[in-house]
């Protein structure tokens, strides 16, 4: 049977049990964050511990028991599961219970179904919602499940709910052509970018890391950012600038979580793949939370179930306000590459050295080599000298009486060279020369 829903404020009974394949994933405390994210109010948390589930009702009948007197005691229209339920558990649980039993994906899937704005991110909720659903239409039609007997009525026929099924197979499938025509465009745009060499950074991290925070402080693109769970659902992109670089997409994504439902990484596939495709990953951490090192790990599995665990990633340790005597700086490996930038995300508005490091620690991973020397042009370069211009390249300027000009440019090595067979001149023709003597200097950066 189905439950009818109060519009807010449900009384909630959560139920955690400590099992040993899931003892070090399934947080309560984090369990808890879900429920009041998805507008519930829990009035008691009923725990224990299991060698395996139940296979009836999960949890077993000394714990259902407690549970029934905790249900009846809060009057509580709602029992969700820090667990991922059978349809057969389901079933068996509010038959026992008489109310609503909702599992882990659904308290998952129902926030995010809150949180949808754009028509995109609505298509990707409803199709994880409908296949979700699909497994569990029995439990709202057993009074249909047999084909009507009667005047007019016999022979040959389909069930109620078969025609159900039929009906949530089609839209199923008109979903995923909508949302396969979204990948398409999104490829498009990807292809666009890289025909104009626009080094793609998306931001990924476990949710409530401060990842929106963040990017609306580079890009004050006034994305709703909140303290709570899955706050961003739909990603956004904006352009920023960054130096050696140039222009550059930064794409703000929805946070993992451990335990991810997999039917939301499917469905949330066309999404994803801005993160797949990136040229860098930004993983946001939240530097003060007690369980970072257990986040990173999860955002780590989810990204290698993408396909993205391969792509160079830029650890950033957020919220250092929260952390006495921390201060912005970046950590380097031995190479001196950088690969993690500790800062505050909240404190990037007021002050702009966060701003700084992070995008200097982004230019020197996204630009490989940077050219920094001085170079001679001849009097008839103008048009060289104006791309090196039309590039900010030039640091500083200064004519000779004989008509060269000597420049002092910074930029990367591959515009570098473009700008060179443009313009058809050979690096030998602006070697810097100052009585027959070279004085390049190549800085590595």
């Amino acid at each position: 049977m189905f439950f009818e829903r109060p519009d807010s404020g449900e009384l909630a009974v959560l139920v955690h049990l400590e099992l040993p394949q899931s003892a070090e994933l399934d947080d309560p405390r984090e369990f808890e964050e879900l429920v009041l994210s998805a507008g519930g109010d829990p009035v008691d948390f009923l725990t224990g511990q299991r060698s395996s589930p139940h296979s009836k009702f999960f949890i077993g009948t000394g714990k259902l028991e407690e549970l029934q007197a905790l249900v009846a005691q809060h009057e509580a229209e709602l029992v969700i599961f820090n667990h991922e339920l059978s349809p057969s558990q389901e079933r068996n649980l509010e038959k026992e219970l008489q109310c609503r039993v909702l599992d882990r994906t659904g308290l998952i899937l129902d926030i995010f179904a809150q949180r949808a704005r754009t028509h995109e991110g609505k298509l990707q909720v409803e199709l994880a919602q409908l296949e979700h659903m699909s497994t569990r239409l029995i439990r709202g039609w057993t009074h249909l499940e047999r084909q009507k007997g009667g005047i007019g009525l016999r022979g040959p026929g389909e069930t109620q709910l078969e025609s159900d099924r039929r009906l949530l197979r089609a839209r199923i499938k008109t979903i995923q052509r909508r949302l396969e025509k979204v990948r398409k465009q999104r490829a498009q745009g990807r292809r666009a970018r890289n025909r104009a060499d626009i080094p793609t950074v998306s931001l990924v991290g476990y949710t409530n890391a401060g990842k929106s925070t963040l990017f609306n402080s580079i890009t004050n693109a006034g994305v709703f950012a909140q303290d709570q769970l899955f706050a961003t659902l739909d990603p956004t992109m904006r352009r920023i600038g960054l130096p050696d670089v140039g222009p550059a997409v930064l794409a703000d994504t929805v946070g993992f979580i451990s335990n991810l439902p997999h039917r939301l990484v499917e469905s949330f596939r066309a999404t994803l793949e801005e993160a797949a495709s990136a040229d860098l990953l930004l993983h946001i951490i939240d530097a003060a939370d007690d369980e970072r090192q257990r986040n990173i790990e999860q955002v780590e599995l989810v990204l290698a179930e993408i396909d993205a665990a391969e792509i160079p990633a830029l650890k950033v340790y957020n919220k250092i306000d929260l952390m006495p005597e921390m201060e912005p700086r970046i950590d380097r490996d031995d190479l001196g590459r950088p690969v993690a930038v500790w800062l505050s995300a909240q404190d990037m508005q007021k002050q702009a050295e966060g701003t700084e490091i992070l995008f200097s620690a982004l230019a020197e991973l996204l630009t490989d080599d940077i050219v920094h020397e001085s170079i001679w042009l001849a009097a008839n370069m103008g048009s060289l000298r104006a791309g090196l211009y039309r590039h900010n390249a030039v640091l500083n300027e200064e004519y000779h009486p004989d008509g060269t000009c000597e420049l002092e440019i910074r930029l990367p090595e591959v515009d570098f060279k473009k700008l060179l067979s443009a313009e058809n001149v050979s690096y030998e023709d602006i070697r810097s020369q100052q009585d027959g003597q070279s004085e390049i200097q190549q800085l590595a950066v």
